[in-house]
């Protein structure tokens, strides 16, 4: 290297070592030849995450909507650097998805073998037997233990062995780079449960209880921090479940896509506009996910007076430019059969007709294939979850020109519904001339008796969740018209 260029590395260390995000900056550049975009909200994590190296924090918890660079900063930036400060450093990453918290684990290793981090920190070595994803060492025996947070954590702890490091501080004026390499490691946790579970009471108290039993204790030290970072899905998720039970052993940093001066909190990732046509569209997934603040569901989701209304002899079919269905199978017993037919004109779905019915499969399959074929739909997404296996199949067979698409949901039921509510209410209109009685009746019945809370409280949700499938279809296939707006959820 030149004189001029080792120089410059060497300034570039010392800032590096001193500044988490110049550090993020300065590699974030370097593996993807583009700068890293600043803003505050990425520096007061960074304040935060500094102060927990400093051991002003011990326990975090940051609460940010998602692609925000949390997973950037918090956990890809935030281990290399402290493992650059201090290779001896123990960290637990733990995450909903395992093959995402495996994917963060690979990409620190990465970074560490990289020739830019080696030329900054050189003798920083990944152990060479150290092949693993989970598991991996430094040559002076730190490392990183990535698993998802339903997954067993064993033969790993985070953190230093324990020791009364204010002794061995006490008195003495260290900057940043020198507290780091006194640091030995945090539990680290990224999101610890999906968006699509976290309505589900058993699995949110799942993760929280396995917080309690297991993850807490997989610490080398009284001393070692936890990190979460997290989008805000339900009053007790379980950023929720610690703030509640421990409120003056975690610091929160809560930040709102809108801040309380009514601006955007980045406007490169969404401006205002943005923001407020997110939350028209779910504004149950926008007041958890992007303004942090979860709030208890009741009442009736969908109130008649709410929804947009239309006569059906009104429609001009000349204008309709998609023609689609979506099959909800009834299993067995009180299970309705559900066939929603939604004809497109621009972003406006306009829900014409239903089969909902209790009928078995001799007869309500006929009366599928009659009404697919009497529309000409040009798909009809048909459920193939478990009795309704081989139903797309048959259907297939029988109809005339329309695609059967068959889909095995493997969501929870009442989050469908809820991530579809704004959309619903802001683009699907249904038939005002309907006879009292008849299928088009007694689902809206259905529909506008629903619950918002899901769940055993509500006796029938056929009807919703067929229609939330449906909306689901038309968002994903005819992307052109929405610009994806439920995508972030």
């Amino acid at each position: 290297m030149e004189i001029n260029e080792i120089k410059k590395l060497k300034v570039a260390k010392v800032k590096s070592m001193n500044s988490l995000l110049f550090f993020t900056r300065y590699f974030f550049k370097m593996q993807n030849n583009r700068k890293f975009i600043q803003n505050e909200h990425l520096e007061m994590i960074v304040e935060k995450l500094e102060a927990v190296v400093r051991g002003d924090i011990k326990n975090l918890i940051i609460n940010i909507a998602p692609r925000y660079g949390k997973t950037e900063l918090v956990i890809k930036m935030f281990i290399a650097w402290c493992l650059a400060l201090n290779p001896r450093s123990k960290f637990i990453h733990l995450s909903y998805s395992d093959s995402l918290a495996l994917d963060n684990s690979e990409t620190i290793k990465d970074l560490v073998i990289s020739e830019e981090f080696q030329q900054m920190f050189p003798g920083i070595e990944i152990k060479k037997d150290a092949k693993s994803k989970k598991k991996w060492y430094t040559n002076e025996g730190g490392g990183v233990y990535a698993t998802s947070s339903a997954g067993q954590v064993t033969g790993f702890g985070a953190g230093s062995v324990d020791r009364e490091l204010e002794e061995e501080i006490n008195g003495l004026a260290l900057n940043l780079a020198e507290y780091a390499s006194q640091f030995g490691g945090a539990i680290v946790i990224d999101d610890p449960i999906k968006p699509e579970d976290a309505d589900s009471k058993t699995l949110r108290e799942k993760i929280n209880n396995r917080f309690d039993s297991t993850i807490r204790n997989r610490v080398n030290s009284r001393n070692t921090p936890i990190i979460i970072v997290m989008q805000r899905l339900h009053e007790q998720d379980l950023s929720g479940y610690l703030i509640d039970s421990e409120p003056e052993e975690w610091d929160v940093l809560s930040l709102p896509c809108i801040k309380e001066d009514g601006t955007a909190l980045w406007p490169f990732k969404h401006t205002l506009e943005e923001l407020y046509k997110i939350k028209r569209v779910n504004e149950v997934g926008f007041e958890r996910q992007y303004m942090q603040q979860p709030k208890p569901l009741s009442g009736i989701l969908f109130r008649r007076d709410e929804l947009k209304h239309y006569v059906g002899g009104d429609l001009r079919i000349d204008d309709v430019e998609a023609k689609n269905g979506y099959i909800d199978v009834a299993d067995a017993g009180l299970d309705y059969h559900v066939l929603v037919v939604g004809f497109n004109i621009g972003p406006n779905v306009y829900i014409h007709d239903v089969i909902y019915t209790q009928e078995n499969i001799d007869v309500n399959l006929p009366m599928c294939v009659e009404m697919i074929d009497r529309y000409q739909l040009d798909y009809c997404r048909c459920e193939s979850n478990a009795a309704g296996a081989v139903y797309p199949r048959m259907l297939g067979q029988k109809v005339k020109t329309t695609s059967i698409l068959p889909v095995a949901n493997t969501t929870n039921k009442a989050t469908r519904i809820l991530m579809q509510s704004g959309f619903i209410k802001e683009y699907v209109h249904f038939r005002s001339d309907v006879e009292e009685g008849s299928p088009y009746a007694l689902f809206m019945d259905s529909l506008t008796s629903y619950l918002k809370q899901g769940g055993a409280a509500n006796d029938n949700d056929d009807a919703p969740d067929a229609l939330a499938g449906l909306c689901q279809f038309i968002i994903s296939f005819l992307t052109h018209l929405y610009d994806n707006p439920t995508e972030e959820f």
